[in-house]
């Protein structure tokens, strides 16, 4: 038997751990598929179903992490077994203990969660009968138990047992919450921090769990960083605009950052043509979409950026020209002068404040209702308000209307798919247009249609709103909407949004560039090949981890001992995986609250 004095959370995440490293070599393997989420759940003492299977894997899942797998395991308690033995016993109709298979395997495969014939068989050959094909439940269910209790045991002994297993890194959730984060330390804690010497290691917390390494233990190979970050003043600071501005040839377009599942964020690009050498002045901002002027919309805190790109063959010959580094309010701005060509604009957000919320997860808005006059189905009011907000962010130019191309990049982003010239002129035909162009109404009527082609199932709708960044109560908290705006002096600069199948690598490419040349570099102590880079900026700051070396090389990374900070991986500990001779963005930092001082304190240790 397996003896701790760990409390119960840190039970809970080893338990984790075990399971995982029994299917996975490292904690930073993804799941890449349903049947390794059913292997791994089993190995942790779940016996998932399809429903719970299909409830995590749906057909927009392509991968999930360590952490994704430490959720699920939160929301998915197992099943207890008076929970589970009530279940049978309402099943016995004479109460003597036993039930048949036959009538077993139809309750299974009809009623709640339905199990498939396979499921059932897998269960089945559990299940020892008595001469009339009846079994004894009460024994099944504690052969159900003690199965789930062998994965789990044989996982956690593995892990015991195996110290380069316990040595693997793995996520430790922080809290993001601005009122459970540490208050900021006072001033001259904030100077001892200054003057800490580089590969000084930080004190070890008493709490800490014995199965992750460090920052102390490994301390002879790893780099410190301490910043010190006053409040901010930038929300009600303004900045001076050129004297050109008011007599500058201005375009503008729309645009929407969306958090994916896997905790990515992607948004189209835009490509920029500059007829010749001029100052350009350059803006993006979050956009508000809330019709209530005492209230904002909530992604307004959330920071954006623009990384301009020269548009060279690829990604190789993109030089970054220009990033939005000063700040005025919500708005992120640069000004400069560009040369005659043509630039691709790529927008960009750490992610630190746009994480969904799940309080309304369970609650479910009604999308459409029967008119009890006519019969006819409407939509209901809230739908109407989620579809104008959809309509605001998909009409990029501004102009109330959607033209093909604008519908098209909207029909990418929830279905994959592209709308023809055929399919164009239907709609064209069938709902409210004004110049070929489809108005906010006919896009009402357009989703009106097809809620009636499936007779009021919504299931299609829900796609649509997931999509594009709702949640079940209609809030749009997985999306960010965003404006570029471009000023030129002397010319009109022709502005185009695209959806570039390499915008990523671009952007990932920009970053690590734009980090590199601007931050301060130090070598991880021991490993002079592998050197962080950390770049200060106004209100974030940002690291590339890049190693030189012929091998690939894992750094753990541990900001616990920051305060006031959030970072974009939303973990305190983590590790990043570095192939050899390349970079990779490590982190972006940013404050919880921007009122208060904030100290950026990050540990970076080679483990492997």
């Amino acid at each position: 038997m397996l003896k701790s004095h760990r409390s119960e959370e840190e039970n809970f995440y080893l338990n984790c751990r075990a399971a995982y490293l029994s299917v996975f070599k490292s904690s930073l393997s993804n799941i890449t598929s349903k049947e390794q989420l059913c292997h791994v759940l089993q190995q942790a003492g779940r016996n998932p179903s399809q429903t719970l299977l299909n409830k995590y894997w749906t057909p927009r899942t392509k991968r999930l992490n360590f952490d994704d797998f430490c959720e699920i395991l939160q929301k998915e308690k197992p099943t207890e077994h008076d929970e589970l033995l009530r279940v049978f016993k309402k099943l016995d109709n004479n109460g003597d203990g036993y039930i048949s298979l036959s009538e077993l395997r139809k309750v299974l495969t009809t009623m709640g969660e339905k199990m498939n014939n396979e499921e059932v068989n897998e269960i089945f050959s559990l299940i020892k009968t008595n001469k009339d094909a009846q079994f004894d439940y009460t024994e099944l269910c504690r052969t159900l138990e003690s199965t789930a209790e062998q994965c789990k045991t044989a996982a956690l002994e593995k892990l015991e047992a195996d110290a380069k297993l316990r040595r693997q890194n793995f996520g430790n959730q922080s809290d993001r919450s601005p009122k459970s984060s540490a208050a900021p330390p006072a001033a001259s804690q904030q100077e001892s921090l200054q003057k800490q010497e580089p590969d000084a290691g930080l004190p070890r917390r008493d709490s800490r769990s014995s199965s992750r390494p460090s920052s102390a233990r490994s301390r002879r190979s790893s780099t410190c960083t301490a910043i010190a970050m006053a409040a901010s003043n930038t929300r009600s600071a303004k900045l001076m605009e050129p004297k050109f501005l008011q007599e500058s040839h201005h375009s503008h377009l729309k645009g929407c950052f969306f958090l994916e599942e896997d905790g990515t964020i992607v948004s189209l690009q835009y490509c920029l043509h500059i007829p010749q050498t001029t100052t350009v002045y350059l803006t993006i901002q979050p956009l508000n979409l809330s019709q209530n002027q005492d209230k904002s919309s909530p992604w307004m805190s959330v920071d954006t950026a623009l990384l301009g790109v020269t548009a060279g063959e690829g990604k190789e010959d993109s030089n970054v020209v220009c990033v939005t580094e000063l700040r005025d309010k919500e708005k992120f701005v640069w000004k400069g002068e560009l040369s005659e060509g043509t630039y691709y604009l790529l927008p960009f957000s750490t992610g630190c404040r746009l994480v969904p919320s799940r309080k309304s997860e369970a609650t479910g808005t009604e999308l459409v209702f029967r008119n009890q006059d006519s019969g006819e189905l409407e939509l209901t009011k809230e739908f109407r308000s989620a579809l104008s907000d959809i309509f605001e962010v998909i009409d990029l130019d501004g102009n109330g209307l959607l033209s093909l191309e604008e519908y098209n990049l909207f029909e990418e982003r929830t279905s994959g798919e592209k709308c023809d010239e055929d399919a164009w002129a239907v709609c064209r035909e069938n709902f409210d247009t004004k110049k070929n162009m489809l108005t906010r109404q006919g896009f009402m009527e357009l989703n009106l249609m097809e809620a009636n082609d499936r007779e009021g199932d919504t299931r299609d709708l829900w796609i649509t709103l997931e999509a594009m960044g709702f949640n079940r109560a209609l809030e749009m908290v997985g999306a960010c909407p965003f404006i570029i705006d471009v000023y030129c002096e002397n010319v009109k600069p022709i502005l185009q949004a695209v959806n570039l199948e390499t915008g990523a690598k671009m952007l990932s490419t920009a970053l690590q560039r734009s980090i590199v040349s601007r931050g301060e570099g130090r070598p991880v102590k021991g490993h002079d090949g592998v050197t962080v880079y950390t770049c200060r900026g106004d209100s974030r700051i940002s690291s590339v981890i890049a190693n030189k070396t012929n091998q690939k090389v894992v750094v753990q990374v541990n900001n616990e001992q920051s305060k006031n900070c959030a970072s974009s991986r939303r973990m305190s500990v983590f590790a990043v995986e570095v192939p050899a001779r390349a970079k990779i963005v490590c982190q972006h930092v940013m404050p919880i609250n921007e009122k208060q001082e904030w100290i950026y304190s990050c540990v970076e240790s080679i483990i492997s």
